[in-house]
């Protein structure tokens, strides 16, 4: 899995599938992230071709952390098959989902220096 930074919001990109095989990597890019202190976090799922349960709960492991410290975690570029995946699940309500990447990083705002 790539993850790179921009704009103070850390983007992180799986590819094909997320799930019991593969979810250990989600999990240890997130906390990377986390750990240095990166809590404006865009996951762009244009590669992700499906996400099953054990990618959800990484999602759902990882959310309390990121917005008690004043981030949030959302996600950009859904396929068909992943967006209809979070919708039957009532995820859309808990995370923002965006049509491009670019949209996601924006909605963070501008950056605001060091601490953002």
């Amino acid at each position: 899995m790539e993850t790179r930074d921009v704009e103070g919001v850390t983007l992180l990109y799986p590819r094909g599938f997320i799930n019991a095989h593969t979810v250990r990597q989600f999990e240890g890019e997130i906390q990377k992230a986390l750990a240095q202190g990166h809590f404006k976090i865009v996951v762009s799922c244009s590669g992700l071709a499906y996400i099953a349960s054990a990618g959800l709960g990484a999602l759902m492991g990882a959310i309390e952390e990121i917005r008690g410290n004043g981030g949030d975690l959302r996600l950009a570029s859904l396929n068909e098959t992943v967006q209809n995946i979070f919708e039957i699940l009532g995820f859309h309500h808990l995370y923002r989902t965006y049509g491009s990447e670019a949209e996601a990083i924006a909605s963070f705002g501008p950056a605001q220096g060091a601490g953002a």
